[in-house]
């Protein structure tokens, strides 16, 4: 029986020319789609949903591309995503979350090097996509980038120009793509998680992420206090913030005073936290800070944006945080 997918463009550098002003997307979904090359019982559709440099893409976008899907889920027998690469990572994180328990598989790839430029990488990675999403049995979001098909919430751009641009932080990839062949790495395994059903697709984007440094105001939680439905802190090591001198700890117990739930992650990419390990950690979970494991930032951002959109109640936005979802914690 064929096998048949649906390609929803929205633009990036994989479909960009030269302008002006710089790359920007101009090609056509009709064009960027003659460079698959399906088998013979495989069947390609295309929508174009928009074309956009992903730096402007916002949770409003994701929302909607996360409707087209869900809206085809029955015509199709999975769904490949071409989108830019500075943001690729948010959107994935964002679409196994609005898609948690999606029964097909959802692939996004893009490149470094727009289609038709000499060396692109484009080519390779669109084929690598159609080749892994017509041979998995997985379902949920993928990113196929360079070869590799990683977890949709585990993929990180680490790169901004070489092609190897994306990398699967603190979990396995799941496939690799070499030659015209796949070689499955890791099978993910199915989750248990019963979520109650939600009819609408929602996202409040009204968090707010700070980047600790040597020096932080304080008078920063005053702002944050009158203006952020939560707050993502990236943290010093293990979860580690200063309370010497300029100390956070008040601000965080103030917010958390006030029902608004702060994220603790950390700056580093690999190994996660274990923010007990020291007393400047201890101390932040005593003044309400939520430990978010190994969790990367582009996950933690998209899930908690999921997450209020639902609830306001901090013991529940606390647990269902730190509950492994779409594997974005943990390793199972």
């Amino acid at each position: 029986m064929n096998k048949k997918y649906l390609v929803i463009t929205t633009g990036g550098t994989i479909a960009s020319a030269v302008t002006e002003k710089g790359l920007a997307p101009k090609m056509s979904p009709e064009e960027l789609v003659t460079y698959f090359k399906p088998n013979p019982e495989t069947e390609l559709d295309v929508k174009p949903l928009m074309a956009k440099d992903s730096t402007n893409m916002q949770p409003e976008d994701w929302l909607l591309i996360a409707e087209n899907i869900k809206a085809e889920e029955k015509n199709y027998d999975g769904f490949i995503v071409t989108h830019g690469t500075d943001t690729m990572a948010y959107t994935a994180a964002a679409l196994s979350y609005l898609l948690y328990r999606f029964t097909k598989p959802v692939v996004m790839t893009g490149s470094q090097i727009p289609l038709g430029m000499q060396y692109t990488d484009a080519e390779s990675n669109l084929q690598d996509a159609l080749l892994f999403i017509s041979d998995t049995d997985l379902t949920g979001v993928f990113i196929v980038f360079n070869g590799l098909a990683m977890v949709g919430t585990r993929a990180v751009k680490t790169k901004t120009q070489s092609y190897d641009a994306f990398e699967s932080i603190n979990y396995p990839y799941v496939a690799r793509i070499m030659h015209g062949k796949i070689n499955h790495m890791y099978q993910p395994k199915p989750e248990s998680l019963d979520l109650p059903a939600r009819n609408k697709l929602v996202l409040d984007p009204n968090i707010f992420m700070l980047k600790a440094f040597p020096g932080m105001t304080v008078d920063i939680f005053d702002y944050l206090l009158e203006h952020a439905h939560a707050v993502i802190i990236e943290s010093f090591g293990n979860g580690g913030l200063p309370f010497e001198r300029r100390n956070l700890l008040p601000g965080i117990q103030k917010l958390t005073d006030a029902g608004i739930p702060v994220v603790i992650t950390t700056q580093i990419l690999e190994e996660g936290q274990d923010i007990a390990l020291y007393e400047v950690g201890q101390r932040v979970v005593e003044a309400g800070g939520i430990t978010a494991g190994d969790m990367n930032t582009e996950a933690i951002v998209a899930k908690l944006m999921w997450l209020l959109a639902y609830t306001q109640d901090m013991a529940e936005i606390t647990h269902l945080l730190q509950t492994p979802m779409a594997h974005d914690m943990g390793f199972d």
